[in-house]
């Protein structure tokens, strides 16, 4: 069975406190294991949080701030010391490749895994189920969008009123025709449509187009809510989002769950949930204010 769910590893910006560390997301999608911007102490929360280096397949890095990218030099070489068996891609803004490649050689060790490194310059697809766009921050910063391939659900009254069975759903699906007692019978005839599920990382940005694109119809959308709408000019000048623009961002999105994080040191621990009551100011739909190693399941399908 396919597993969706974020693991959040930190939720702090710019230092760790008592209760937040350095950033850190671990996004369970099905086969992939992506982990997105691995600040400093990512490592050990991945112990904490009872997840294996092995279960990374892609590592996502927006920008080269040390909150977002410390922890990379511990997690490439837990990924050789654990041996993981498969090629592991990273994805990284090329403008900070001196960073990355003086992060993945920070200190002597035996690099056994495979990392296939990806650095982006352009906006657009990746590859079948990442794209990238790039955001409104202070250096080059990326965020990032998976999205499912749509697809069809197949109705079991519908196959078994025109006798589909066994192997001749698989070839239904394949082709997308098939003849049954000399009667043509299409996959629209036995099936719906099924949107693809969509997740949107978007961190450290003011609001910007790349930040909508990235956004757009999220099934589960993370974005950055580092200051209270109190402090929305020190949001601006510094090149970040307020709790609330983060909600009225999956608001225009027309995101269906919203996870609000990266909070500034500045705001009590136990003040949490005044994040929550300024986005929905603007989002009416689910908010999460993510909380160190804690898991947010991805929603139902539509």
């Amino acid at each position: 069975m396919s597993q969706r769910e974020l693991v959040v590893l930190g939720s702090a910006s710019q230092t760790p406190t008592r209760h937040r560390n350095h950033n850190g997301y671990l996004l369970r999608f099905d086969a992939e294991g992506v982990l997105f911007d691995p600040g400093e102490g990512t490592q050990r929360q991945m112990i904490l949080a009872g997840r294996s280096a092995t279960e990374i397949t892609r590592i996502c890095v927006t920008h080269f701030h040390g909150d977002h990218s410390l922890g990379l030099a511990g997690t490439i070489q837990r990924l050789s010391l654990d041996n993981v068996p498969h090629p592991v891609r990273c994805y990284y803004p090329a403008s900070g490749q001196v960073y990355f490649d003086r992060l993945r050689h920070a200190t002597s060790f035996h690099e056994r895994a495979t990392l296939v490194t990806v650095p982006l310059q352009v906006d657009g697809p990746v590859d079948a189920l990442l794209s990238v766009a790039a955001l409104d921050h202070r250096i080059d910063c990326y965020g990032y969008r998976l999205a499912e391939p749509d697809g069809r659900r197949m109705l079991p009254d519908r196959l078994a009123h025109f006798g589909i069975r066994g192997p001749q759903v698989s070839q239904l699906q394949r082709d997308g025709v098939i003849e049954i007692d000399g009667r043509r019978v299409t996959v629209d005839e036995v099936s719906v449509f099924r949107p693809g599920q969509v997740f949107a990382f978007v961190m450290d940005t003011r609001m910007c187009p790349g930040a909508l694109t990235l956004a757009q119809g999220a099934d589960l959308l993370v974005a950055e809510s580092t200051f209270l709408d109190a402090d929305r000019e020190l949001a601006h000048m510094y090149r970040h989002l307020t709790s609330r623009e983060a909600g009225r961002l999956a608001a225009e999105a027309g995101a269906r769950e919203l996870v609000l994080t990266h909070f500034s040191q500045r705001y009590p621990y136990d003040e949490a949930e005044r994040f929550r009551e300024e986005a929905a100011l603007e989002f009416k739909g689910e908010i999460h204010v993510a909380a160190d190693l804690t898991t947010i399941p991805f929603p139902r399908r539509r």
